[in-house]
């Protein structure tokens, strides 16, 4: 594994910029997921780093040394697609075998053996090494394909949207192996998404990008909790943050044009009164629809609420974000 860090890195295709003067280190052992929406540049990040595109300025660096004068083999990196890639007339044996027969390894039969048998086992599908790849369910195929790239055992795992494809079932299962498999090995992982579950689950670090640019970086907690603007903040949480005019409560502080409360920051004890519009049962938690002055907002009540349609519920706000008219946010200290 090794520290991956981008210095200024920039890359054009016509006049859009895919990738602006985007810096951060990935640490060595770290899980980074890349979160954004389709275009923030996420996907076009990795290829450059993996080097399937040379970038227009900046440098790579893996291990403290630039890389970008490598082929995509010399840099020793394992991409794991959105698609499954994997050889359909093939069995599982051999799919995972495939990558550690490269003239550039010249690793002994044994040694590829030994390796496929040990992926195999972490990702539990020692029972399928003989199947056909056609004979795999999509969490099976999935498996194989992440195993492709644990074989290799690179300097870092570059992962594009690997789960976007799977079921919600399948995708809840597949995160938390991805994350035990990462913190088993040690491995260094760079994970784009534009799910905030995901990120939420299991990065240890996280980079919000916007249309190609860097805007925050840190932990899920740090983005979370101390957003630097709309932006970010409706990037994690769900249900998504409440972004209302500043006014709506009082109490802004100078500069402010809006205020965010996330649903689990809004307390019902006392405060103005807003209209119940729905009332959304989901288990383990209520989210309740409120309509304050023609502002919907989203909160969480108890499961048990006896709430209804067109009743009223005090509310007021609870460790507030601010921002300003152009969604930056305004630290007040508190």
């Amino acid at each position: 594994m090794a520290e991956v860090v981008l210095d200024g890195l920039g890359k054009s295709f016509g006049a859009t910029r895919a990738v602006d003067a985007v810096s951060l280190t990935i640490p060595d052992g770290a899980f980074v997921v890349l979160l954004g929406p389709t275009g923030a540049g996420k996907t076009t990040t990795l290829r450059l780093i993996a080097g399937l595109e040379r970038p227009d300025s900046g440098d790579i660096r893996i291990d403290g040394r630039s890389v970008l004068d490598d082929t995509p083999a010399g840099r020793d990196v394992a991409m794991v697609f959105q698609q499954y890639s994997l050889y359909p007339h093939l069995t599982v044996r051999e799919n995972l075998a495939f990558p550690l027969k490269s003239p550039l390894l010249r690793l002994p039969a044994d040694e590829i053996a030994r390796r496929v048998g040990r992926v195999a086992e972490v990702l539990r599908i020692s029972d399928k090494l003989d199947n056909k790849a056609t004979r795999l369910s999509g969490g099976e195929m999935q498996r194989v394909s992440i195993g492709r790239a644990l074989v290799r055992s690179p300097r870092i795992y570059l992962m594009d949207e690997p789960l976007s494809s799977l079921d919600a079932k399948l995708r809840a299962e597949l995160r938390i192996e991805l994350k035990r498999i990462q913190a088993d090995l040690g491995a260094t992982l760079l994970y784009v998404t534009h799910d905030q579950i995901e990120a939420m689950t299991m990065a240890t670090h996280v980079g919000v990008l916007d249309r190609g640019r860097l805007v925050q970086f840190g932990s899920p907690r740090e983005i979370y909790e101390t957003p630097v603007s709309t932006y970010v903040a409706t990037r994690l949480g769900q249900p998504r943050i409440n972004v209302l005019p500043a006014g709506l409560f009082g109490g802004a502080p100078p500069g402010a044009a809006q205020i965010g409360l996330r649903p689990e920051h809004i307390r019902h004890d006392h405060g103005r009164p807003a209209t119940v519009r729905r009332v959304e049962h989901l288990g383990d938690q209520t989210r309740l629809h409120l309509v304050l002055d023609g502002h919907e907002i989203v909160t969480l009540a108890d499961v048990h609420t006896t709430l209804a349609p067109g009743d009223s519920l005090p509310v007021r706000p609870d460790a507030p974000l601010w921002f300003d008219a152009e969604g930056r946010r305004i630290a007040t200290g508190v």
